[in-house]
């Protein structure tokens, strides 16, 4: 039996329908905004608030392994109903959550583990949204574009635990934009269209792969042909791809090229 935190974006529901597809046991915690889950059976819509009833839930089930799955939005800390366990647990959410959506997660992570149960990576189910290392268009990155996305993962890797950039632009060998707490998009659209830029998106040394793996799809590129991006850039099996086969194609029409290095 599995227990699936849900939250919001696709990448949730691909997870869900491969575990029904392989015909696992699971439950549903459903954390997305709008309860998007509601018709599932299985599914639970329980307050982040509650951890005694989510943890009661999860032993109930004889559960062995929880996944993370979608984005799950800081909630409204104010109007929150808690029990006992909410009570001595909701400070470190709290505090986390000034960190942006991503570490609530990761705060919830800990709790959990305090309480012996095991969480596990978020493509467990799904080892194909993890490409491997390889181009993946037609075109590739010239020499020039090379040297760009070394200085971008040489940035990479010298970010500490306290950053959240999990995505950024170089151009000409210099980082021109960073990711903040409101994701790539936002970031995107604050470039200048035909920026000729390079999207780089890739795990920090010590991030916690078990969640928050940086991805991409359709919606992706098409900002990416947006802002005129030349390419994107992902870590191989560090990424989730969703809507490879799209993305490919589309990419191959706008001259965009992916590399996973």
């Amino acid at each position: 039996m599995i227990g699936l935190f849900l939250g919001d974006t696709d990448f949730s529901e691909i997870v869900l329908n491969k575990i029904i597809k392989l015909k696992k046991k699971y439950f549903i915690i459903d954390f997305s905004k709008n309860n998007k889950f509601k018709k599932d059976i299985n599914s639970n819509r329980i307050s982040i608030g509650k951890f005694g009833k989510i943890i009661n839930l999860i032993k109930e089930k004889k559960s062995k392994k929880v996944l993370f799955a979608g984005k799950i939005s800081k909630p409204k800390f104010s109007t929150l109903r808690l029990d006992l366990k909410g009570i001595y647990y909701m400070p470190s959410v709290i505090k986390a959550a000034k960190s942006g959506d991503a570490a609530i997660i990761k705060a919830i992570i800990k709790i959990l583990e305090k309480e012996k149960i095991k969480v596990i990576s978020s493509n467990f189910f799904n080892p194909e949204l993890s490409l491997k290392a390889k181009n993946y268009t037609k075109l590739k990155p010239n020499s020039k574009e090379i040297k760009s996305i070394k200085k971008g993962v040489l940035y990479f890797n010298q970010l500490n635990s306290l950053d959240h950039v999990q995505a950024l632009i170089v151009k000409d060998e210099k980082v021109i934009a960073t990711e903040g707490y409101q994701g790539t998009k936002k970031m995107l659209s604050k470039l200048k269209k035909g920026s000729v830029g390079i999207l780089i998106k890739l795990p920090k040394k010590k991030q916690d792969l078990r969640m928050d793996l940086p991805t991409i799809g359709l919606n992706t590129l098409k900002d990416c042909k947006k802002y005129g991006l030349k390419g994107i850039v992902l870590k191989s099996k560090k990424n989730i791809f969703l809507d490879k086969e799209k993305c490919i194609s589309f990419a191959n029409k706008n001259k965009i090229f992916i590399k996973i290095i």
